[in-house]
């Protein structure tokens, strides 16, 4: 049977020789996929946290509150404040796109929140009992005021939520310390009453033992996935191999030798595995070697290699099976290759590989679940982001494996129901 088995692989090696121009492209093609995405990905990074984003600033108040605005905006480093426009002249820029937002403060703001604040402290004071002001606790509250917000219509809901959240934040730290500055002026006293908040956020990231915590980049996102895209892309080649020895006659004199038909499938297994392996081992070196030298994060697989290796042998399976089961059903190469790629890619968008699966609607969750580059994607993100061992990752790969697994039944069951016929 070993013999068998070894001669199978050696047909599949003969078969893959006859095609240099696909082998480049099976190993080539991946490798100029990740370094493009990494390098586009990477800079866009640094140009977000090296740019500071245009926004026009109107203050009509001119006081301490719109000032305080002003300069919360300024040392976040993310806006660059334009003044010299006028209500009217912003409005139009925003909506013309080309502001993505512009801030009016309105007249009076800080005068008015102050006489706020102090008709209600004056109300709480009194009704303890204790002696207040009685014209200012008797005044008539101010009117709303209200913080002109316009956005170009083109910017997405995040950020025009990020932008009201950060200045309600800033009206409501202003606020607060003047409630506590009317309440020492009410009760008389000169100790300064302590505003620090008692609640702070503070960010737990996993660490290695040893190391220090580990911070998710480009690279440890993009190496994984355009790896499991590269492992599972060997579905075009596999499937044309299988349509080629059926047009070929190939397939006949396999059936009538006395090797049974799983020995050949067991053969192509193992000699895609190594292709499987052999990708990955080069998306490697590139995030390990190359990346650095393109002013790129390093690759870290430091104690992770053979966990990373054992995932994407698993991957491989699953990307086989299923190359075996499209190259039985389809006849010609017509149909393998195109229904393949575009197989491949729609396993790619739905698990994950372009678009993080949170980022998609609750219905599509659901259908990324079911996806084997979803399963393989999770499996390598929790060994390298969150320092998963094996029987951590085991459901994965057992999903992986139980993919191949029906894929190549049902291909073995298809051919023998079609050669019965």
């Amino acid at each position: 049977m070993l013999y068998k088995l070894w001669r199978s692989f050696i047909k599949e090696i003969l078969l893959l020789k006859r095609d240099i121009g696909g082998i480049v492209i099976i190993f080539l093609m991946p490798l100029l996929l990740i370094i493009t995405i990494t390098l586009i990905q990477d800079s866009t990074f640094k140009n977000l946290e090296g740019t500071r984003i245009p926004v026009i600033f109107i203050d009509n108040d001119r006081s301490e509150v719109s000032e305080s605005i002003k300069a919360n905006l300024t040392n976040a480093k993310t806006f660059s404040l334009l003044t010299d426009f006028s209500e009217k002249e912003a409005e139009k820029a925003v909506f013309a796109g080309k502001y993505q937002l512009a801030i009016v403060i309105p007249k009076n703001l800080t005068s008015d929140l102050n006489q706020n604040i102090d008709a209600k402290v004056q109300s709480i004071v009194s009704s303890f009992g204790l002696e207040t002001d009685a014209a200012n606790s008797k005044k008539e509250l101010p009117k709303t005021k209200e913080i002109h917000l316009y956005f170009d219509p083109a910017t997405n809901t995040s950020f025009k939520n990020s932008v009201t959240d950060g200045i309600n934040k800033m009206i409501f730290g202003i606020e607060n310390k003047k409630i506590y500055t009317a309440f020492q002026d009410q009760l008389g006293t000169t100790e300064a009453l302590d505003n620090k908040s008692l609640i702070t956020f503070k960010e737990i990231k996993p660490v290695t033992e040893g190391k220090k915590e580990i911070l998710p980049n480009s690279v440890q996102h993009n190496v994984p996935a355009w790896a499991l895209f590269a492992i599972f892309f060997i579905v075009v080649p596999l499937s044309i191999n299988l349509v080629k020895e059926k047009s070929q006659g190939t397939s006949v004199r396999i059936r009538v030798s006395p090797t049974p038909y799983y020995i050949h499938i067991l053969g192509k297994t193992f000699t895609y595995i190594i292709i499987c392996m052999i990708q990955f081992l080069l998306m490697v070196a590139v995030g390990i070697y190359l990346f650095p030298y393109m002013d790129l994060p390093q690759f870290d697989v430091t104690g992770k290699m053979f966990h990373l290796l054992v995932v994407t042998f698993f991957a491989g399976l699953a990307a086989i099976g299923f190359g075996i089961l499209l190259g039985t059903i389809a006849d010609t190469q017509e149909q393998s290759a195109p229904f393949g790629a575009t197989s491949v890619v729609v396993l790619a968008a739905i698990g994950g590989i372009w678009v993080p699966v949170f980022l998609m609607p609750e219905f599509m969750q659901k259908i990324a679940a079911f996806s084997p580059m979803n399963w393989g994607l999770n499996a390598y993100y929790d060994i390298i982001l969150r320092n998963a061992g094996l029987s951590q990752i085991a459901p994965k790969l057992i999903f992986l494996l139980v993919f191949y697994i029906v894929m190549v039944v049902i291909s073995l069951l298809y051919d023998r129901k079609k050669n019965e016929v």
